[in-house]
C-alpha cells in the first residue's frame, strides 16, 4: 500500500466552519483564530469569503480580517469570490490567493448560486483573467461530488467533468466536495479515479463532511488513491446545513491524529491545534466536535 509521506492540510474552519455557526465572532477574535492556527503550524488557512453579507453575515468584514493579519512567508490565506466583483474586493484587501465554488448538481448549482453549470464555469472565466493579470493564485471548489440533497447520487463523470473545466481554465487545485456527507471509502476511491483521468492527481484536493461519520475513512481512501491535500476545520466547525444537527466538516484534529498515526508528516502541533479549537468553540458557546480534542481534554 503506498501513502504520501506528507499531506497538506488546507484549514477551512474559519471561513467554510464559521459561516455554518449560528453565532457571529467578531473581526478581532476571527483574526485571533486564524493567528492560533498558524501558530500550530497550519500554512493554508481560509481567512474568509467575499459573498454578501446579507446572505453570509458571518463573513461580513473579511477585508477587515485579511487586512489585520500579518503577511509571513510560507502561510496563505486564501478567500472565497463569488465572482468578478468577489475577487475585486479581495484585491482591494490585498488577498494573493482565493477560491471560487461551482457544483457537480445542476439543481445545487441553481439553488446555491442562481446559475446553471455551464454559466458558473462563464463567470469564472472571466475572473481567472483579472486574476492572472494580477498574478493571483486560484482553487476551486465541487460541490455534491458524491451526493446533492436535491438529486441524490451523482455521476462521477459529472464530477470529473465539471473538474477538468475548472482545471482548464487555471484552477490550481480542485477540492472535491461532499456537501452532504454521504460518500463512502469505495465511492471516494472510484471518484477520485475517473477526476484523475482527466487531472493530475497532485491538483485533487478533498472535502469531506462527517455527516454520517464517513469522512476519516473516505480520507484513508483519498490517500490510498495518492490525494496528499485534505480540507479539515477546527474543532469540526460548521453544520451540515441538509441533515438538521448532523455533523459538519471533518475536524482538523481528527485528521492530524489519524495521519500521526500513520507516520505522515503535517507540520501541524497537535497540542497548539486542539487549545486553537476549544478557545473558539467557548466563544460560540458550542461543544467542541472534534473526537481528539475531548478525548485530550
Amino acid at each position: 500500500m503506498s501513502l504520501p509521506k506528507q499531506v497538506k492540510i488546507v484549514e477551512v474552519g474559519p471561513r467554510d466552519g464559521l459561516q455554518n455557526e449560528t453565532e457571529i465572532i467578531s473581526v478581532q477574535r476571527r483574526i485571533k483564530l486564524i493567528q492560533n492556527l498558524a501558530f500550530s503550524g497550519l500554512r493554508h488557512i481560509e481567512a474568509g469569503s467575499f459573498v454578501s453579507p446579507a446572505w453570509v453575515p458571518q463573513m461580513a468584514d473579511t477585508a477587515e480580517v485579511l487586512m489585520g493579519l500579518n503577511p509571513d512567508e510560507g502561510i496563505h490565506y486564501p478567500v472565497l469570490v463569488p465572482n468578478l466583483r468577489g475577487l475585486q474586493d479581495a484585491l482591494a484587501a490585498g488577498a494573493r490567493d482565493v477560491a471560487v465554488f461551482a457544483a457537480a448538481s445542476e439543481t445545487f448549482s441553481q439553488k446555491n448560486i442562481n446559475c446553471s453549470i455551464r454559466e458558473s464555469i462563464q463567470r469564472f472565466s472571466e475572473l481567472m483573467a483579472l486574476a492572472r493579470a494580477n498574478d493571483i493564485r486560484v482553487r476551486a471548489y465541487v460541490s455534491c461530488v458524491l451526493g446533492c440533497p436535491y438529486e441524490g447520487a451523482i455521476e462521477v463523470s459529472q464530477v470529473a467533468d465539471v473538474a477538468r473545466q475548472l482545471h482548464e481554465l487555471g484552477c490550481y487545485e480542485i477540492s472535491l466536495g461532499d456537501t452532504i456527507g454521504t460518500g463512502t471509502p469505495l465511492k471516494t476511491r472510484s471518484l477520485i479515479e475517473s477526476v484523475a483521468q482527466h487531472i493530475d492527481i497532485e491538483n485533487i484536493a478533498v472535502h469531506f463532511h462527517d455527516t454520517y461519520g464517513q469522512a476519516l475513512a473516505n480520507i484513508f481512501a483519498a490517500l490510498q488513491s495518492g490525494v496528499n491535500v485534505i480540507d479539515s476545520a477546527v474543532a469540526g466547525l460548521g453544520g451540515c446545513p441538509y441533515a438538521a444537527g448532523a455533523s459538519g466538516n471533518v475536524a482538523t484534529e481528527d485528521v492530524v491524529y489519524m495521519l500521526n498515526g500513520m507516520g505522515i508528516s503535517t507540520g501541524v502541533d497537535l497540542s497548539k491545534l486542539t487549545a486553537s479549537g476549544r478557545e473558539i468553540c467557548d466563544q460560540l458557546n458550542i461543544s467542541v466536535r472534534s473526537k481528539v480534542n475531548l478525548a485530550l481534554q
